[in-house]
């Protein structure tokens, strides 16, 4: 028999409601190491939602149950940079729970986001964008499995999206997860599993 791998994440009939219309009903997958899931759904079908329940942030209006086996990294809309500090000193104090990161790293992780040259600006001189790039720039330092990710690709520019999709390749083949959000579709060779909020199914 093969080995069979153990989920990372695991949703037991989800439901949600929201102003008394419900946006999706008994949702139920696993998520499993080497699994990259893109959420699908029109504006207001609750993608957002959906990723934020399943990192355990939220609960209004949600019926159902969410198995975490594994360490996660979630990145949402709200970039959570402190204005007062710089964008390496940012990095530094996100990461600082994982591991133990030199300078190098950190300029490399924010270079690899379009912040070379801003390594040392306080982060209030800096445009909405920056700030979400600076909490992209986690992803180059995660040590955690399972990455949730909403709309990661929104103020980075082509070049950007395309190191930012090799990086959740390279991660999902060496083990890890990826469930996203994204209005655009992954160009990548690696089998990407949808989740359709309209179909309640895994596609």
């Amino acid at each position: 028999m093969g080995h069979v791998s153990a989920p990372l994440l695991a949703a037991h009939a989800i439901s949600l409601e929201r102003g008394g219309r419900e946006l999706f009903q008994d949702l139920s997958f696993e998520v499993l190491p080497g699994h990259l899931l893109q959420i699908e759904g029109p504006n207001g079908a609750g993608k957002t939602s959906l990723i934020r329940i399943l990192a355990g942030l939220s609960r209004y209006g949600f019926d159902g149950r969410v198995s975490r086996y594994t360490a996660l990294l979630y990145l949402g809309h709200q970039s959570g940079v402190k204005a007062l500090l710089t964008p390496r000193e940012n990095l530094a104090w996100h990461v600082a729970g994982e591991g133990q990161y030199s300078d190098e790293q950190i300029e490399t992780a924010l270079a690899k986001v379009g912040l070379y040259g801003f390594e040392d600006v306080p982060s209030h001189a800096l445009s909405a964008g920056q700030h979400r790039r600076v909490n992209l720039a986690r992803l180059y330092l995660s040590q955690c499995p399972l990455w949730l990710l909403d709309e990661p690709f929104t103020a980075i520019d082509k070049t950007g999206v395309l190191e930012l999709e090799a990086l959740l390749v390279r991660h999902v083949e060496a083990g890890g997860a990826v469930v996203m959000t994204s209005h655009q579709a992954l160009q990548v060779t690696y089998e990407v599993r949808y989740l359709s909020l309209v179909e309640g199914l895994i596609l």
